[in-house]
């Protein structure tokens, strides 16, 4: 047999075990039988593959179902407690990590300041962290993986970065690095899109296959879930909806470009506006020495003007820009994540009438608008991706058949 061929043979194992695997974590408890009904395999190749899933403590079989006449079948279901992952959130000079089971139970968490170093002190530190964390909470547990989420621009096909806001790590091949630092496959990606594929594993989009999250914080990024998947173009990042244009005259964005979304909405921008407007003498129950997003919005929450002019004209600018993604991909849901969430009965009713202007009457209609349901957790994206790669069949099968 050629090299050739047997690659194939290994795709086709590979293709049919997660087949298997994704019915079993999202039917389950499920027969064998119904499986091989709905995944259109032998019954001997369910049951040569679910014997696998077995042997290595993937799945287990429960009680037997109620009788329908003949044999009676046995049920099984994925086993989610007995395996773990650490997830890191390499934010903005800040280092979060968190360490979960595939239920998506916590089980340890660290935050620590992460300042801005030189390459390859920073990927030494990182390494570093990583491996204490893992010997302080992980001892005597079965890591399956580490995930790494992101700000900034990745290549999640190759495990290669490729712009971060605040480290010099372009081009860098982070996943091969720290796999070599902690022996464990390593998935990376953009946070705001391993966020949108964590609320429809675990939160507010579970109901629907289609949905369009939207972070507003820093800057405003996007992550869009069609037909179950994460929208991507050959694993490089899409969707960065902060950059496109609202206004031709408006402020110069850091990408080069003027009037972007994330100059008008991101939460510096709006603070600016409302140091602004008190700097001209507009009345206001702000205090200029002590603003912040939450003190922004519960100012507007308790009437006060110049506070609600500013996240009245932020709201119109998202949902501008947020019809454009409506028209574009007609999603079941529309779930936004950051500060403004806190003036939900102000931002969220204006977002829908803007989409309801701009745009198709069929595509907006009964359209729902809704809090995510991570609001502060910001490592619940690696948990995300290390679940797709189970289901998509590349960590599955690496349990099954680890690589020397």
């Amino acid at each position: 047999m050629t090299r050739g061929q047997i690659a194939n043979v290994d795709l086709v194992k590979q293709v049919n075990s997660s087949a298997v695997y994704r019915l079993i974590d999202s039917q389950g408890p499920i027969s064998r039988v119904k499986i091989a009904e709905l995944s259109n395999l032998a019954p001997a190749s369910v049951t040569k593959i679910t014997r696998t899933l077995l042997e290595h403590g993937l799945i287990r079989e429960m009680e037997h179902q109620a009788s329908t006449g003949g044999r009676r079948a046995i049920s099984l279901t994925t086993v989610t407690r007995d395996f773990h992952l650490v997830s890191v959130k390499l934010g903005r000079e800040e280092l979060r990590l968190s360490l979960y089971d595939l239920d998506g139970q916590v089980l340890a968490r660290d935050t620590l300041a992460f300042p801005r170093q030189q390459q390859d002190a920073l990927l030494a530190d990182l390494a570093g962290q990583i491996q204490r964390f893992v010997r302080r909470h992980g001892a005597g547990l079965r890591l399956i993986a580490l995930a790494v989420v992101m700000p900034g621009l990745t290549d999640a096909l190759r495990g290669q970065v490729i712009y971060h806001p605040s480290y010099p790590l372009a081009g860098v091949p982070l996943a091969d690095r720290l796999r070599q630092a902690t022996g464990l496959p390593v998935f990376i990606g953009n946070d705001i899109r391993a966020l949108a594929l964590a609320e429809h594993y675990f939160g507010a989009s579970r109901d629907c296959l289609d949905s369009v999250l939207v972070s507003v914080h820093h800057g405003v990024g996007a992550g869009i879930i069609t037909e179950g998947r994460i929208f991507k173009s050959l694993g490089r990042d899409v969707a960065e909806i902060g950059h496109i244009r609202v206004d031709p005259l408006g402020d110069r964005c850091h990408c080069g470009n003027f009037g972007c979304l994330e100059t008008m909405v991101a939460d510096a921008a709006l603070l600016r506006q409302a140091e602004k407007m008190l700097a001209q003498g507009y009345q206001s129950l702000l205090d200029p020495q002590a603003l912040t997003m939450a003190e922004l919005c519960r100012a507007a929450l308790a009437g006060d003007r110049l506070a609600r002019n500013v996240l009245e004209r932020a709201a119109e600018h998202l949902g501008q820009a947020l019809a454009i993604m409506v028209n574009l991909f007609n999603p079941q849901k529309v779930l936004l994540t950051g500060a403004l969430c806190d003036a939900e009965r102000i931002v969220f009713p204006l977002i829908g009438k803007a989409i309801e202007y701009q745009s198709l009457p069929s595509f907006h209609q009964g359209l729902p608008i809704v809090r995510a349901h991570f609001q502060d957790d910001q490592t619940i994206g690696g948990l995300a991706l290390v679940k797709r790669a189970l289901l998509e069949g590349e960590l599955l099968q690496l349990i099954i058949e680890p690589k020397v």
